[in-house]
């Protein structure tokens, strides 16, 4: 069995599949933004899985509320993003993933580091600070996991780790969308028909 890539940075550029509009609160579109992005960071691509939701991740704001606090609750500015990506991004501006593929910028090993192929991807990973140690060790703990999971076929700890959260989000239809969904009804239902239990 082939072991899935953990960390492979997608090699296209992000186009939105959600477009909610008419919330409030940047807040209110967390179960939006969650399928969006895969139930992952968009920085360091840590899953939901891996950790406890409501404690570690956040909302970033691609364009910081400082600078521009008339896209405060803009869908289109607002990234899902583990809480220690968001804190050192803080009101950094960083390559924008919907012009930039990650995949062109940033590379991670086997053993964990991570290398720039780019200006951009220095720029990630100094703002970031992706290449701290810790961080190394953590993706190599979860590398050497999943490899292993594959190679003796352990099919329930690879789900564990690369499938979907079991909290999907159930989302209400009070909100019109300006896009449509694939499957014609909630976030969760496409992220369901996309990958069956796995995420891309």
């Amino acid at each position: 069995m082939r072991a899935p890539d953990p960390f492979h940075y997608p090699d296209e550029p992000h186009v939105r599949r959600h477009g909610p509009q008419g919330y409030t609160h940047y807040r209110q579109y967390r179960e939006w933004l969650r399928d969006e992005f895969r139930f992952r960071c968009v920085f360091c691509l840590a899953r939901e899985q891996w950790g406890q939701v409501k404690s570690l991740f956040d909302i970033d704001h691609f364009q910081p509320r400082v600078l521009r606090p008339d896209l405060v609750v803009d869908y289109d500015n607002l990234l899902y993003a583990c809480r220690t990506c968001n804190s050192g991004k803080s009101s950094a501006l960083v390559p924008d993933l919907h012009g930039c593929a990650y995949g062109r910028c940033l590379r991670v090993h086997d053993d964990g580091t991570i290398h720039p192929l780019n200006p951009e991807g220095r720029i990630l990973i100094d703002e970031l600070d992706l290449d701290d140690s810790q961080r190394n060790v953590f993706r190599k703990l979860i590398i050497t996991t999943v490899q292993l999971a594959a190679k003796h076929g352990q099919q329930d700890l690879l789900e564990l780790y690369m499938g979907l959260p079991s909290n999907l989000p159930a989302r209400s239809e009070k909100t019109a969308s300006r896009r449509q969904f694939a499957a014609g009804g909630s976030p969760h239902v496409m992220a369901r028909a996309a990958g069956a239990r796995r995420s891309a």
